[in-house]
């Protein structure tokens, strides 16, 4: 019986059934040629945002495509977020093995051969960010859930995976106008970048994470029907955000996600950190942001 190293067999797995599919998109096109957003709409559930599209609720993420169906990486922020810092984003809900997932970012160290799959950004370092500087890329991360605050030594981690790191009072998740906020924040910012410099911007967006009663006059709990009215809210602000980039600094690449979803009472749940449908499904969606949009 012939021998196989047990380091080499999911590598060579992976490079079979990479063969038969072609990526998305060339990453290798646009890093170092366009800034780079990734986007979370923190807690978002996928069955929401899929029913909130289809009514035309939310018309400026629908002008860019329609939400892919996309297992989570994590049923909660903190591993969600330590996963998509290491490249892997949110994969194919129908995605039955490793070699099933899309890398647009590919950590060259995780020894699988260290062979960058086709499409894929192979960069070297822990993060995403750490490899995009070492390339030129200023790192940009505006927190909003309280792993992003900074005050305290959990809420530090990540920020201190960026050059550059902000998060105040008024983006935090009990502030009904926190988007708004952090929108604003990001466009008086981006006036005064370096015209010449690309930008790695993460965006922690927690308008949808509880509570988020507040965006249904007259409600005091938070339900689907809140959590929809807070998608809809979040769809215009970005709205302003992807003109203000496109005006103030031309074309970029977008990713827009979900870390996890959550539960408002189905199976007797609530909210996530656990693992049920709702919290382990997400959307996720990615597009060129271009000045002629």
């Amino acid at each position: 019986m012939e021998k196989h190293d047990a380091a080499e067999v999911p590598f060579r797995l992976l490079s079979s059934s990479r063969e038969k599919r072609k990526p998305s998109v060339d990453m290798n096109q646009v890093v170092g040629r366009l800034d780079i957003l990734l986007i979370c709409l923190d807690t978002l559930r996928y069955d929401v945002a899929a029913e909130e599209e289809e009514k035309g609720n939310t018309p400026v993420l629908g002008r860019y495509g329609s939400w892919k169906k996309c297992q989570a990486p994590g049923n909660f922020t903190w591993p969600s977020h330590h996963a998509m810092f290491a490249g892997f984003l949110p994969c194919d809900y129908e995605a039955k093995n490793l070699s099933d997932r899309e890398m647009l970012f590919f950590p060259r160290q995780i020894g699988m051969g260290n062979k960058v799959p086709e499409g894929a950004f192979g960069f070297l370092g822990g993060t995403i960010m750490e490899g995009l500087e070492k390339v030129g890329y200023d790192t940009w991360c505006v927190g909003g859930v309280s792993f992003f605050d900074k005050r305290s030594d959990l809420g530090k981690v990540f920020p201190g995976y960026f050059k550059k790191s902000w998060w105040n009072p008024s983006f935090g998740c009990a502030v009904k106008d926190s988007t708004r906020n952090q929108v604003d924040f990001i466009l008086k910012k981006l006036s005064q970048a370096e015209a010449d410099e690309r930008i790695f911007l993460y965006l922690n967006v927690d308008a949808i994470h509880y509570p988020n009663y507040f965006y249904v006059d007259g409600d005091r709990q938070d339900s689907v029907r809140s959590h929809g009215a807070a998608l809809r809210y979040v769809d215009g602000e970005l709205g302003r955000l992807f003109e203000g980039w496109r005006q103030m600094r031309g074309d970029a690449f977008v990713i827009c996600c979900s870390d996890h979803g959550t539960c408002y009472g189905e199976d007797g749940c609530q909210f996530h950190g656990i693992n049920h449908p709702v919290v382990n499904t997400v959307p996720y969606m990615q597009f060129f942001l271009e000045q002629g949009d």
